[in-house]
């Protein structure tokens, strides 16, 4: 097992480098350089830190830093973790900078939630190429345990167990090691789902947009938040990262799933990401009496107008017979409903389960990988499980062949669904009956 007594995180400004330096400071009960461009900006972050993992106690082990002192913290270091911005050259310059520095008993790890593994290791000298490792962690990582793992070509397989077993014994995180592919498994699912939510509520503006499709892909279709507010929570600079080099670097049947919608786009030009840049496909207006109101973004307008409380009769009915308990009937309900909101609904929920068994075959060494990236990164009823749901109403395979003839004759779909073996998880508590 490792011994990790002092940490430099790289980009502790951001929200998953603060989140990140609270984790090794809390679990790992590290000492933790926090370092940032400004280290007034730092300074600021440290309060942060601290409520993310709500241990007062971990104020001691967080210490101030700017990029003026990183060869000196990093020298200094068991372990480096970067996270700046999703941009190869930015991550580049870090790694070649930490690689001048670093002792050659010392780990690096980078953040990145897609970027090439072996191309960041190639930034290091030869000595030290193999002890630079892609670890992933997801958004809250205190409440999210998920950490993918991502060696590179160069990894020592010896410290590669070792530090598998930090994360997991030390850290607690849920380790998942992946093939260094773009977005590796979590995102590349994730993402497939929530872009194709975007695309949808361009196509379907007229009925909505935005908050209608969220309205259809709500709680009790299995997710602990709509999609479309999952993409705002995460950033939609974030977002674009990750659709843009996925769709650069694959070519499989989903890819142009992957496009981002000129609307979307548009918000990044902006720079309006999201929540954390107060606003961006949702906006929450708070009043000085204490009320919030809920607008959503119109995308046929383009103006802020109320969130519709939508009303479908399919969802309803979901909704009910899930807090009676009765799932089956809830599964029943979704697959013979012909309404189009229940045709949008179980295509996004089928194909969820064909991309998973699909990219889990490509990217990670066993197919519960993409159960445990789904349940402990996104919250989300893992694909095996929705497997399980709609398998025990109806065949999953005739499904797919009735609405997904194309997909259907250029991938083997049997074999596919061959590998859908029971899951370890219960489907049930991720069906909720709230929207």
């Amino acid at each position: 097992m490792l011994d990790i007594k002092t940490v430099t995180v790289i980009g502790v400004t951001g929200t998953m480098g603060a989140n990140v330096a609270g984790i090794f400071a809390s679990f790992g009960d590290a000492t933790v350089y926090c370092l940032g461009r400004d280290i007034e900006k730092v300074k600021k972050t440290i309060p942060r830190i601290v409520k993310s993992v709500r241990a007062d106690s971990i104020a001691k082990n967080l210490i101030p830093a700017d990029f003026s002192m990183l060869r000196s913290c990093v020298s200094r270091s068991d372990l480096v973790f970067e996270s700046s911005a999703e941009d190869f050259s930015v991550k580049k310059d870090i790694a070649t900078q930490v690689g001048t520095a670093l002792r050659e008993t010392a780990v690096s790890c980078t953040g990145t939630s897609g970027l090439s593994i072996n191309a960041l290791a190639e930034c290091y000298p030869d000595n030290l190429k193999s002890r630079f490792f892609g670890v992933h962690m997801f958004n809250p990582p205190y409440n999210m345990t998920l950490c993918e793992f991502v060696p590179s070509r160069y990894s020592d397989e010896a410290l590669k167990d070792e530090l598998q077993g930090y994360l997991k014994y030390v850290l607690y995180r849920t380790v998942v090691e992946v093939k260094d592919s773009p977005a590796f498994l979590g995102n590349r699912i994730g993402f497939q789902f929530i872009n194709e939510a975007l695309q949808y509520a361009d196509k379907y503006k007229d009925n909505g947009g935005i908050d209608y499709i969220d309205a259809i892909l709500g709680t009790f279709t299995g997710r602990a938040m709509p999609p479309l507010i999952t993409s705002d929570f995460v950033g939609l600079d974030v977002h674009k990262a990750i659709v843009d080099n996925v769709y650069k670097n694959t070519n499989d049947f989903a890819r142009e799933t992957f496009i981002l919608p000129g609307f979307a786009q548009k918000f990044i030009t902006e720079t309006k990401f999201g929540r954390k840049s107060g606003g961006g496909l949702y906006r929450s207006i708070c009043y000085d009496n204490g009320l919030k109101r809920q607008t959503v973004y119109d995308i046929n307008t383009g103006t802020y107008r109320d969130v519709i409380p939508y009303v479908f009769p399919f969802a309803d009915r979901m909704r009910k017979n899930i807090s009676e308990g009765d799932y089956l009937k809830a599964f029943d309900q979704l697959v013979k409903n012909h309404s189009l909101e229940a045709e949008i609904c179980l295509h996004f929920l089928l194909k969820y389960i064909i991309y998973s068994l699909y990219v889990a075959r490509e990217v990670a060494h066993s197919v519960r990988s993409a159960d445990d990236v789904m349940a402990t990164g996104f919250n989300w009823c893992p694909p095996l499980a929705m497997y399980q749901a709609i398998s025990g109403v109806a065949d999953v395979g005739s499904l797919i062949e009735e609405r997904f003839p194309n997909i259907y004759r250029s991938i083997d779909i049997e074999l596919l669904l061959k590998d859908a073996i029971p899951s370890k998880y219960d489907y049930r508590p991720y069906f909720k009956s709230g929207r």
